[in-house]
């Protein structure tokens, strides 16, 4: 019986400290993740703006503009 006894608080403490390994770690790796992704969307929708004819004929003008 002393033996079940303590297996049951080596399982406790098991499960405490297996518990406390699941902090914030995951979820700020997560949200690196998801913020990277929105920062890379983010560049290729400026990407295909920037490079539009419209933003490139405006830059253009602004150019020659500044260039008189």
């Amino acid at each position: 019986m002393r033996t079940h006894h303590k297996k049951e608080i080596y399982v406790r403490r098991l499960i405490v400290r297996l518990a406390g390994l699941r902090g914030d770690e995951g979820m700020s790796t997560a949200e690196y993740a998801i913020g990277c992704l929105a920062a890379v969307a983010f560049a290729g929708v400026l990407f295909k703006v920037l490079n539009g004819p419209s933003v490139l004929a405006a830059l253009t003008r602004v150019i020659n503009e500044a260039l008189k």
